[in-house]
Parts: structure tokens; sequence; C-alpha cells
């Protein structure tokens, strides 16, 4: 069945099949992840009674085996199909926080929190496969703004939740908070139950199986190569969370009420206007990649604006303009490389293998989100600028690399609609 309708089908904007229920599905699930995320030792402590050194080492071992878990969950999505895997993941979560409750002891925690640190792990895998399988052309852009901005709306909205429900009933609250988050991801993935995929683009005695395993991604240089860009780009977006809040406090001497400044902003930002300014870049007719690019160029001007205010070190009324314009000047750079970025992947990727292409690419994050703690205390510890100065460099080089491989990607992932396409459209917009 078409998911596509009408003439807004030609320019990639229609809505999907489901659609509503998908980002209503999202939107749950992140206040459910809202809702442990920022307390997760405390939550987990509070939940089975263990130590927060037992808590901790479990979460450590069992993230490290949820990434080892990523290729075959791309595998899964090549044999399966994105949204089967998706709705199986959905209901891992829902009974692991049902478990959680109940998993008093040392073994049975740690085998709870390792089948749902699996599905926590793979699941932004799954989710982009998802995109690519249910949206097409500029439709995958709008999906990836529009998740995107779910997420922090929902996240932000499930940890002013719990906040209010810990402060009126305490910690004791917190298993009951598990369940509502095991309800919250039950929900979600009923609700994404209702997405119906595109039509598969391929035919033959082949369709449906994949035509090569991870030694095809292996091959694909053009898109290693753009995994290889993501990861330094995505070193930048551990910068607010792991990076600022040390800088703050060490090389600055600020307060700390500054870092919870700087996260509402981002946060309020990124749900606010994330839809409106991944509109206006998609509009503009931008190629994916150079638009990616000038995301990663408005990252590399915050951070090289952290340098000038690192070495200035103005007084505290300064102080509190300065960080806030740089933040701003971050967090657009985050919500223009973004849906840029996402369909970038999600459409360089042959229909076939998609999963093991965007497990591939997804790796890139997750790397990123493991080295930047060490990078980021090592280079501190030397001055506090130059994790900024490595962190500008990182996002001036993924901004070139994504120019040099333009030529090099499929045209269709480079372009959000084909150029023919979009300059037909040109004239009827502009008349209008």
């Amino acid at each position: 069945m078409a998911v596509f309708r009408g003439k807004a089908s030609e320019a990639g904007e229609a809505k999907v099949a489901g659609e509503r229920s998908l980002l209503l599905g999202i939107g749950i699930s992140a206040i459910g992840i809202g809702m442990y995320v920022p307390f997760s030792l405390v939550f987990f402590h509070h939940v089975t009674g263990l130590s927060f050194t037992l808590v901790g080492l479990v979460m450590t071992v069992t993230g490290v085996a949820g990434l080892a878990f990523m290729p075959l969950a791309g595998s899964a999505v090549d044999r399966f199909g994105a949204k089967r895997v998706n709705l199986v993941l959905y209901g891992i979560r829902a009974l692991g926080f049902a478990l959680y409750p109940f998993a008093g002891s040392l073994p049975a925690f740690a085998a709870v929190a390792l089948v749902t640190a699996l599905a926590d792990r793979s699941f932004s895998v799954v989710q982009q496969s998802l995109i690519g399988e249910v949206a097409r052309g500029a439709a995958r852009d709008r999906l990836q703004a529009s998740t995107r901005a779910l997420q922090n709306a929902g996240m932000g909205a499930g940890a002013l939740l719990v906040s209010g429900v810990l402060a009126l009933w305490g910690t004791g609250a917190f298993t009951w908070t598990a369940w509502a988050n095991s309800l919250a991801f039950a929900l979600a993935g009923l609700l994404v139950g209702r997405v119906r995929p595109v039509p598969a683009e391929r035919s033959g005695p082949s369709a449906g199986r994949p035509a090569a395993g991870y030694r095809m991604v292996l091959r694909d240089r053009p898109f290693l190569g753009l995994t290889a860009a993501n990861f330094l780009t995505a070193l930048g977006y551990s910068a607010l969370s792991v990076l600022f809040p040390l800088y703050l406090s060490t090389w600055l001497a600020a307060p700390d009420s500054l870092t919870g400044a700087a996260f509402t902003l981002n946060t309020a930002l990124c749900a606010g206007i994330g839809v409106l300014v991944a509109g206006r870049v998609r509009r503009s007719g931008a190629r994916r990649t150079r638009s990616a690019a000038l995301g990663a160029l408005l990252f590399a001007a915050a951070f090289a604006g952290q340098i000038v205010f690192g070495t200035l070190r103005p007084g505290q009324s300064a102080t509190l303009v300065a960080l806030l314009v740089i933040v701003v000047v971050y967090t657009l750079g985050e919500l223009v490389h973004s849906p840029s970025g996402g369909a970038l992947s999600v459409s360089a990727a042959p229909e076939p293998v998609r999963g093991r292409y965007l497990a591939t690419y997804q790796l890139s994050y997750s790397l990123a989100t493991a080295l930047a703690p060490s990078l980021f205390t090592a280079l501190l510890a030397v001055d506090g600028r130059l994790p900024w100065a490595v962190l500008t460099a990182a996002a001036l080089g993924a901004a070139l690399a994504l120019l040099r491989l333009e030529r090099h990607l499929p045209a269709e992932a480079v372009h959000a609609e084909p150029p023919a396409a979009a300059a037909a459209r040109r004239p009827a917009t502009a008349a209008a």
C-alpha cells in the first residue's frame, strides 16, 4: 500500500502511514527514559537494594556487553525487518523494568540489567532503520528532526515528573517509577505497531534477503568515511554533558548552577525549535552533506568560543551571557547536523543490509561516548582550553570530510529529493 499520497509525495514531504503513532510512541518512551537516566545509579540502588559500587559495576559491564550486541541487532533488522525488531526491543525493555523491583540479589540484577542493556544499546540502530523503512526522501529528514525534538521534550518531562514524585513520596517511589517505565515502553510498542513500512524497492529472487554481511560494509569506503566523520562530530555531542560541567568547576571556578541552566536551555531549544530549524534547512534545498557540515562548523564556532572565553575570563555577569550564547550556537549546530546526518546515514545504506550499515554507523556514537570522559579529563588536566581546541579541530575535520565525501556517496543519500524535482518545485513555492 502506498505510503506517500498525492502531490506531496513528489516532494517527499507527505506523512507516512502511522506517523502520529510512531512519534507519540517515541515521545512516551522518551518520558520513560527521562524518568531513570538522570538518576540511574540512585534509581537502581533504591529499586534493587544493592550498593552503589555493585550497581555501577553491573551497569558498566552490561553497557559494554550491549555495545557488542549492536552488530547482531543490525543483522536481525536485515533478516526480520526494523519494525519487528523494534517491537521486540520495546517488549524486552518493558519486561526488564517490570522485573527490576524483584531483582534484589546481585545475580538477578545482573541478569535483568544485561538483557535490558542489550535492548537499550541496540535501540538507536533499530529506530534509525525503522525511519528508513517507513519513509523516503525528505520525509526521513523531517522524521529525524521530529524524533529528536520529541526525545528531548520527553526526557525533560520524565526528569521533571520523577523529581516531583520523589519530592512527594521519597525514594520509595522509585519502585513505582520502574513500573511506570515498563508501562511507558509497552504503550510505545503498541503505538509503533501501527506504523506501516514502505514497500521495498527491490525485486527478484533475492528480495527480502541481505545480499551480503558485514564484509559489504567494510568494503564500502565512502560509508566508512562517513562513519569516521560522524565519530569526530559525536565527540562534540558529548561536550555538554561531560566536558562542560568539569570546565565550569575547575577552569572557570563558576557556580554549578550554570550547568543546569545550560542543560535547560539546550533541552528547551531542541524541543521547541528543533523541527522549525530542520524544516528551514530542508526547504532551502541544501544537500545533506553540506547541511551536516554546517552543523559541524557551528559546533567548531561554539568550541572556539570556549577557548576565547576561557582565555579572557570576564566577570560573573559577562560569564553568564557568554556561556549561554555559546550554548545557543552549540545547540543550533546540533539541530542543523542531527537530522541531515541521520538521514544521510540511513539513505547511504543499501536497503537489503541497512541494519548492518546503521549498526556500524551507530558505533561511532557509542565509541565517542565511551572515549569522551577519559579524553576530556586527561586534556583538561593539562589546560582547560585544550579539550575545546581538540574538539574544534575534530569538528572542522568532520565538516571537511563531509564535503569531500559528497561526490562519493549515493546521489539519493546526498539529496533529500532529486535535484530535478527540487528545481521544479522551487518556482511554485516562490509563487505561493
